[in-house]
C-alpha cells in the first residue's frame, strides 16, 4: 500500500510504499477515505507528543474515516499501538469505531472530530457542565478553540469568553457564539489583566495554551473573583504556549480552583468512544460546522506545512 511515512523526526512525511499492516486479534484491515492533519498528528510525526515512543519508521494519523468490507463508512480512533491512519489502509478495532449517518461527509467528519472531541468530551465527561454556566476558552483562535466556542454555545453556556492571539480569527469568534473576546497578543501582563476584568467569575476554563498565558491568567482571575468559594474548573487540554507553569501555592488556598487534564489517559477509550455518536450526529445535521481542505494523500509532503485559511483543517484523502 501507499502511506505517509516518517523516517526521521527532522523531516516531513513522504508518500511511499509501505507494508500493509497485519491485524491482531479483534482488528480488521480497512480502506481509508480521509484522515485529518491535527496538531496531535504533527507532534506525533516530529516525536514531541507525550505519547511518542521514538520508534521509526512510522505512519502518522490518529483517526479518520474508513470503508468497511461491507461498504459502510465509519469514523474511528486508531489504537495507540497501531500504525497511523494516513495510508491507503489501516487497522481498525470495531470497539473504537462509529458508523456514519447517511449523507455524512467523510472529509468534514475527518476534519472536525479530533478538534471537537477535546472540548466535547471535556465538558461532558470531565466535569458536570450545566446550561447557563459561563466558559473561558484560552487559545480560542486555534481550530480546537474555535470548535470549543461552538460546542460551549451548543451545550448551553450563557457567557463564552474567547481569548487568543490571532486577531483575524478572534474577530470570527463572535459569529460562532462568543459573547466577548480578549486578545492575548502583546504584553502578557496586560492580557492577563484584561482576562481578569472580563472572565474572573466564569465557571469553567478550557485551556489550550498552558505556559505563560495560563501562568499569568490563573492569579489574574482568582484575585478578582467575587465568590472565591465558587468552584472554578480549569480543564487543561493543550500546551501551545509551553508544557510547564509555575503555580503559586496561595492560589490553591485562596479560591476553589480545580485543575484537571482531559486527554489520553485521563479518560478511558470506552468513555471517549461513547461520546462520538452524538458528536458525529451534530456535524451530520449541520448543527456544528468545520472548514476542511481535502488534499490527496500523495501530496502529503508539500501540503504538510502549506498555509491554510483561518480555521481550515487539511484532510488527506485516498482514492478508496
Amino acid at each position: 500500500m501507499h502511506a505517509a511515512v516518517v523516517r526521521s523526526f527532522d523531516t516531513l512525511p513522504r508518500y511511499e510504499e509501505f507494508a500493509t499492516p497485519e491485524p491482531a486479534d479483534g482488528q480488521v484491515v480497512v480502506d481509508m477515505l480521509a484522515a485529518g492533519l491535527h496538531p496531535r498528528v504533527r507532534s506525533g510525526a516530529d516525536g514531541t507528543h507525550y505519547t511518542s515512543d521514538g520508534r521509526l519508521p512510522m505512519i502518522p494519523g490518529v483517526d479518520g474515516v474508513a470503508r468497511l468490507a461491507d461498504g459502510r463508512s465509519v469514523y474511528f480512533v486508531a489504537a495507540d499501538d497501531a500504525p497511523g491512519t494516513m495510508a491507503e489502509q489501516a487497522l481498525l478495532d470495531p470497539r473504537r469505531a462509529v458508523p456514519l449517518p447517511e449523507g455524512a461527509d467523510p472529509v468534514i467528519i475527518a476534519a472536525a472530530m479530533n478538534p471537537a472531541m477535546s472540548s466535547w468530551v471535556a465538558l461532558r465527561r470531565r466535569i458536570t457542565f450545566q446550561p447557563g454556566q459561563s466558559v473561558l476558552i484560552l487559545g480560542a483562535t486555534g481550530n480546537a478553540g474555535q470548535m470549543a466556542v461552538q460546542i460551549a454555545r451548543h451545550l448551553g453556556a450563557a457567557d463564552i469568553v474567547a481569548a487568543g492571539r490571532d486577531p483575524q480569527r478572534l474577530d470570527l469568534l463572535t459569529e460562532l457564539g462568543a459573547t466577548s473576546t480578549v486578545s492575548l497578543a502583546g504584553d502578557p501582563a496586560e492580557a492577563a489583566d484584561k482576562l481578569g476584568e472580563v472572565a474572573a467569575d466564569v465557571d469553567v476554563v478550557i485551556d489550550y495554551t498552558w505556559g505563560a498565558p495560563t501562568q499569568q491568567a490563573i492569579p489574574a482571575l482568582l484575585t478578582r473573583r467575587v465568590e472565591r468559594g465558587k468552584p472554578l474548573d480549569w480543564i487543561q487540554i493543550g500546551s501551545m504556549a509551553g508544557p510547564e507553569i509555575t503555580l503559586p501555592s496561595f492560589v490553591l488556598r485562596a479560591a476553589n480552583l480545580r485543575i484537571m487534564g482531559s486527554g489520553q489517559g485521563s479518560l478511558t477509550a470506552a468513555g471517549i468512544v461513547a461520546e462520538l455518536p452524538s458528536l458525529i450526529d451534530r456535524f451530520a445535521a449541520g448543527t456544528l460546522t468545520a472548514a476542511a481542505l481535502p488534499v490527496p494523500l500523495a501530496e502529503v509532503e508539500t501540503a504538510w506545512d502549506a498555509p491554510t485559511k483561518p480555521g481550515q483543517r487539511v484532510v488527506f484523502t485516498t482514492s478508496a
